[in-house]
């Protein structure tokens, strides 16, 4: 903005110079020029007077003589009746000199000429004034320029920065009153706005500290619950061991709760550690294989060799979840779920048999059920959770629907 101003300025400024400059310096030099031949006419009218008077004293003309008449850069030449020639001075041969010639009375001829280069030197003495006013004219525009468009430019370069901590979620945002209306109609925005998201961040703030006490009741008052009918003598044995397995998902339950209120938050979700990848996986396809099978699915964990990850296993178990529950509701035929190894880091693919109908636009929040063809929200939170996680979630550039899962290998940090 600033170079623009300058540059603006500037451009006007010749601009106006040479609308203004030019005219000027042919009409001064015109000026001149009409000087130097008036004076020469004057002098030639003033050296044929004073020769005729000499010759009309039958006095003789000699180059001594007319020698004491002579400028700067003249010369004079003389001929007389008889057809001799006295000069005085070098002869001026150029184009642009200015040459005067008078008859005298007694028919002889007296010729005065000026050097050219001398008229051309005095029009250029002429016109030095007025281009250095012209070249003080830009220089003074420049720095004219540059106070202007650092005065002009400061609101907007405080605006910008402004807007930069905004984005990075400091609502703390205050702003002078900016004599631009502009910049001030501007900072009066961003300051509205600042409070808004102030605000707005404030009230989620408190619907998850909320959300997270009544969620966090109801799940310990019915896993209590679930304890106590283990317990009861009532209770067949097979319904008991049941319950006891259920409670292990109760606490997935929580954790999950807990992680995904973290992440709204904006905090890390724990630590992260070297954790076998290839078990969490497996335990994750025979969470599913019974709902797979009602979806007349069948699940197949492929996976041969160790597959050690750094991260925090248990938002890498709710993005298998997502992952494994999306292709029983959605995909066609066999679900696998295969691990490998790509140097820093371990793939993990959730792929079915049928034809890719999606794109990677599914992960966005808001993808309307038309473009995301039923997939919800889940992709959406399991895409975020992958990436607090240093790694990265996916649909690959394959015909069939494939999701891949990237994390951070044993050895490397997750950024």
């Amino acid at each position: 903005m600033r170079e623009r101003l300058i540059a603006a300025l500037v451009g006007m400024t010749i601009a106006m110079i040479a609308l203004y400059g030019v005219p000027r310096a042919y009409l001064l030099a015109d000026l001149v020029n009409d000087q130097e031949h008036r004076k020469i006419e004057r002098s030639a009218e003033l050296l044929a007077v004073v020769v005729d008077e000499r010759t009309s004293a039958q006095a003789p003309v000699t180059s001594d003589f007319l020698a004491k008449m002579l400028n700067k850069a003249e010369s004079i030449e003389y001929r007389g009746a008889d057809g001799t020639v006295v000069r005085a001075g070098s002869p001026n041969t150029g184009d642009h000199d200015i040459v005067q010639t008078r008859t005298l009375s007694d028919g002889s001829t007296v010729t005065l000429s000026r050097d050219g280069k001398l008229i051309d030197q005095r029009i250029s003495d002429a016109l030095l004034p007025l281009i250095l006013i012209g070249l003080g004219l830009v220089v003074l525009a420049v720095i004219v320029g540059y106070l202007l468009a650092r005065r002009l430019a400061r609101p907007f370069g405080e605006l910008a920065q402004a807007a930069d901590e905004l984005g990075e979620g400091r609502f703390e945002v205050d702003l002078p009153r900016y004599s631009i209306p502009e910049a001030d109609a501007i900072g009066l925005a961003l300051s509205r706005a600042s409070d808004q998201l102030d605000e707005l961040v404030q009230r989620e703030r408190e619907f998850a500290a909320n959300a997270s006490h009544q969620l966090r009741t109801p799940i310990t008052a019915l896993r209590l619950t679930l304890e106590d009918l283990t317990m009861w003598p009532e209770t067949p044995p097979s319904v008991a061991e049941e319950l006891t397995a259920n409670l292990g998902e109760l606490d997935r339950l929580s954790a999950a709760i807990t992680e995904l209120l973290e992440l709204a938050r904006g905090k890390r979700l724990g630590e992260a550690i070297d954790f076998d990848l290839g078990r969490l996986s497996a335990d994750a396809v025979d969470r599913w294989l019974d709902h797979a099978a009602e979806r007349g699915h069948s699940l197949v964990h492929a996976a041969t060799g160790t597959f050690v990850a750094h991260a925090v296993p248990g938002p890498v178990s709710q993005i298998l979840d997502v992952l494994i529950e999306n292709a029983c509701n959605h995909g066609v035929g066999v679900i696998t779920v295969e691990l490998r190894n790509l140097d820093h880091y371990l793939s993990v693919t959730v792929a079915d048999d049928g034809p890719r109908t999606i794109s990677n636009e599914v992960f966005e929040r808001g993808t309307s059920s038309a473009d995301s063809d039923g997939h919800g929200l889940g992709l959406t939170i399991a895409s975020q959770l992958a990436t607090s996680l240093g790694g990265h979630l996916s649909l690959a550039e394959t015909e069939s629907t494939t999701f891949v899962l990237l994390l951070p290998q044993s050895g490397r940090s997750a950024p």
